[in-house]
């Protein structure tokens, strides 16, 4: 192994694999700390958190832990992992975890750049952007658990840790003063270098520039340049191949992002689908079963059992039942019902939303995934090879176009685009 990934979400973890396989990085993902030791023949192990909105105490013990397995098992370099929306709160976790890896690690500094261009996110002059729009403009300022109010993702990642927070402006990236500019920053004790990025060239040069850093961190796209730091080049990616699983189809959406909204309006349109709301998620032992029933008797149609909903009517609900405890209270009915949907035989399964991703991900125990093809730019599909055999798509909720379900599907059947 000689890249070792910690990611603070499913979804985010699944992303950043399909970046190193797709980089010709022989790939292995875990929902979870493995029991075991990690396989012979991979180049790269990703280990998939849920850590992204927990305390920070507890996000930073879990990620050292998966740190340390990491390195036990051979990683090189530690990569962790975050939202291309920089999803935090002022007080972590991002900037917890990333010190403590750097205490791990006796790193002296490391990269900060959550920018995915192919997705839209951009960082200039240490400001982070969703397409032509400001972070705190996009929608994410209305994110039920970590809303980002602040686009300086210098200014935020400050308020978070007393590590020394620095900055490599877009001309340094581009005319390739980078070691030089590191230097310099290590010299004023600048130990989280947040680094301008709106091109997958910008990437690809500050993944060169990291080719000897012990810890890197940043979105999934920064990933696509460090296998190349190893001698593994892309066109290894090509000995890929994925059957895929037979069986019927679900569709779970726990997303309230505007791009998922608009796929689940596009599936409801053509497909059956059912609305679950914080009543039935309250009293999930009495609702579980109608919802079944439903699924039942579409089996074979690719039902939907969705939950998103317009942010205003989310905040209602949040400030009648409380904002944490209706999340977790819809992680479990969404990790449930997929559960007893497997248990009736449905073989692909396809879920919106981190935060109901990761929770279905749990549900299924720490377990290995093989990284598959990609469904849409930083959604591969998984195939967990065991019994059953399940394939499963599981994206964030601003990824994907509106027929993204439709293709999920198919892809997750062995079809290829």
């Amino acid at each position: 192994m000689k890249i070792g990934v910690i990611g603070d979400d499913f979804t985010g973890s699944s992303d950043i694999a399909n970046t190193l396989a797709r980089a010709g990085a022989r790939t292995i993902q875990y929902g979870g700390i493995p029991d075991e030791a990690a396989p012979e023949n991979i180049d790269a192990a990703v280990i998939s958190l849920k850590t992204r909105s927990i305390e920070p105490s507890d996000a930073v013990e879990q990620s050292l832990a998966a740190c340390r397995w990491l390195k036990a098992n051979g990683a090189v370099q530690i990569v962790f992992k975050y939202c291309s929306t920089f999803d935090s709160t002022p007080r972590g976790n991002i900037g917890p975890v990333a010190e403590a890896l750097l205490a791990e690690l006796d790193a002296p500094l490391a990269l900060v750049c959550p920018a995915f261009p192919e997705n839209g996110r951009t960082v200039y002059q240490g400001h982070l952007f969703v397409g032509d729009r400001l972070l705190s403009e996009s929608g994410m300022e209305k994110h039920p658990l970590n809303p980002m109010t602040d686009p300086d993702i210098r200014r935020w990642l400050a308020r978070q840790t007393k590590a020394k927070v620095g900055h490599i402006a877009l001309p340094i990236v581009r005319l390739g003063a980078l070691d030089r500019a590191l230097a310099e920053a290590a010299s004023r004790g600048e130990r989280l270098i947040v680094a301008d990025a709106v091109a997958d060239e910008d990437l690809l040069k500050l993944a060169a520039a990291a080719a000897n850093h012990r810890l890197v961190t940043g979105g999934s796209a920064i990933a696509e340049g460090l296998p190349r730091n190893f001698g593994i080049l892309p066109e290894r990616a090509g000995e890929r191949q994925f059957e895929g699983a037979a069986g019927p189809a679900l569709v779970i959406s726990g997303s309230c992002s505007s791009a998922t909204r608009r796929q689940v309006e596009y599936h409801r349109a053509r497909r059956p689908s059912l609305m679950v709301d914080a009543a039935d998620a309250m009293e999930a032992e009495a609702a579980l079963p109608r919802i079944l029933e439903f699924v039942a008797e579409n089996r074979g149609k690719v039902p939907l059992v969705y939950s998103s909903a317009d942010p205003e009517a989310v905040t209602a609900a949040q400030e009648r039942h409380g904002r944490e405890a209706l999340a977790i209270l819809f992680e479990r009915f969404f990790a449930e019902l997929a559960l007893a949907a497997i248990e009736m035989g449905f073989r692909r399964i396809v879920v919106a939303g981190g935060e109901t991703s990761g929770a279905v991900a749990g549900a299924l125990g720490p377990t290995a995934f093989e990284i598959g093809p990609e469904i849409a730019p930083g959604v591969p599909a998984l195939l967990r090879d065991g019994e059953p055999r399940l394939a499963l798509a599981l994206k964030s909720g601003n990824f994907g176009t509106e027929d993204f379900f439709e293709r999920a599907v198919a892809v997750l059947g062995g079809e290829s685009l």
